[in-house]
């Protein structure tokens, strides 16, 4: 049942015959109520997926002590007890000193792929990008092609190379991945990446299509998938086949799930169409009713910021505040909460410059961002997540009065062009901004 429950968790999918990974997990603590690494991975698994905070979920906070306490009873092994503390380290927030121990773990144990996977996911989540790559660099060679799951280490390391801008390397091993496990959904993933980056919209489009049916039953990340399909059709200006498959798959996904990968990929999707002038509708307070109960939790700014967009967009003004208020309290107490700690710095002026940008501010927004945007990696997330904040910038920026402003918002683009070229959006917004300062 361990087992069963790290294929899941690797392979992105919820094995119905064995009751998915839930009812593994049920199956695993009932067949031995005392076994430590049944009890990490249970705990790790709610905690990694970010939608439960144990500040405010006693039922979770009490599940990690019982972890710990249970590991001090028995005699286990070192690779165990740095397995509990890794896991206790991620539940206080420790973010950074939770991957020194998973990368412990593996320096003698490489094939750990839990060790593997939790260092991976929680590496992705702040920001650590080369980190992230090279976790796995370090263990590939002590993997056998006979070995379990060998074949998912390809779009694992391939996703730490395209957020290391190693595209061309990136593609060629996400599809060695793919030729061993065509329903690879994370190596699908990781090609969608590089042609995201790239610009490729038509050959991002032909290639999601040519490939749904491999993946689309991968239930825990499907919905990320058609994300980033939509995403094409975003960049080529064809808005109605982005809402398209925003009302089809995201939000059902989305709200079927309450899973926080699904949640932020459909705050993300709305907002990102809102910035290109579509009208979303009641989109926004449907959304409302899966981010509201987690304004609180501030797990990571990441999904911090995601809410607040749903909040602003449903125009509900009493959750902004309180999401602000309580961010702000947590980042005043003392500790060391990886988001606590970054709030001050990042997290609540990128929250300002959502709420001033709600408010037609721009000046404002451009005034909160630029001396930050270098840090935008800091929230976690990817470099095509990330980018919804970068187009933030450049919006105000195009409609400040102020003039260096409308300067800066040409030069942003340039250099946009620049990393990306032949986007339509690019042109899109440069188009935009030269009618907006009347400039030919």
């Amino acid at each position: 049942m361990y087992d069963a429950t790290l294929t899941q968790y690797v392979t992105w999918r919820n094995d119905t015959s064995l009751g998915g990974i839930e009812g593994c997990i049920s199956k695993l603590q009932a067949a031995d109520p005392n076994f430590v690494m049944g009890h990490v991975i249970a705990s790790g698994l709610e905690l990694i997926g970010t939608g439960r905070s144990v500040l405010l979920d006693d039922q979770l906070a009490s599940a990690v002590r019982k972890t710990v306490e249970l590991s001090k009873t028995q005699s286990i092994t070192e690779r165990e007890r740095l397995h509990v503390s890794a896991m206790e380290m991620f539940s206080k927030g420790c973010f950074p000193k939770a991957c020194v121990l998973w990368d412990e773990i593996l320096l003698d144990h490489p094939t750990d792929l839990l060790a593997l996977k939790f260092a991976h996911d929680t590496y992705f989540y702040i920001g650590h990008q080369t980190e992230m790559r090279d976790s796995v660099a370090r263990v590939l060679p002590h993997w056998k092609p006979h070995m379990p799951l060998y074949s998912y280490l390809k779009g694992i390391y391939s996703f730490g190379l395209l957020e290391t801008k190693l595209y061309d390397q990136a593609e060629k091993i996400a599809k060695e991945g793919l030729a061993l496990t065509p329903g690879d959904a994370w190596a699908v993933h990781a090609v969608s990446h590089v042609h995201e980056m790239r610009a490729e919209v038509e050959k991002g489009l032909k290639f999601m299509e040519q490939t749904e049916n491999n993946w689309k039953k991968c239930d825990m990340l499907a919905c990320h998938n058609y994300w980033h399909w939509a995403l094409n059709f975003i960049e080529k200006g064809e808005y109605e086949a982005a809402l398209g498959i925003y009302d089809s798959q995201i939000s059902k996904r989305c709200f079927s799930s309450e899973a926080m990968l699904d949640t932020v990929d459909a705050c993300s999707m709305l907002y990102r169409l809102e910035l290109e002038g579509v009208k979303v509708g009641d989109r926004w307070k449907e959304l409302q009713k899966v981010t509201k109960p987690h304004r609180e939790d501030h797990v990571l700014l990441f999904n911090d910021l995601h809410f607040l967009m749903t909040s602003l967009g449903a125009k509900d003004e009493e959750t902004s505040r309180r999401l602000l208020e309580t961010l702000w309290e947590l980042a005043q107490a003392p500790g060391e909460n990886h988001t606590h700690q970054l709030a001050t710095s990042i997290g609540l002026p990128m929250c300002e410059a959502l709420i001033e940008f709600d408010k037609g501010n721009y000046s404002r927004v451009v005034e909160l961002l630029l001396p930050i945007r270098y840090h935008f990696t800091d929230i976690g997330g990817s470099d095509a997540q990330r980018d919804v904040f970068c187009q933030l910038l450049i919006h105000a920026a195009m409609k400040s009065q102020n003039k260096r402003h409308q300067k800066l918002a040409r030069s942003l683009l340039v250099e946009r062009d620049a990393f990306r070229p032949s986007s339509p959006l690019t042109d899109r917004l440069v188009q935009r901004a030269l009618a907006l300062h009347n400039l030919d």
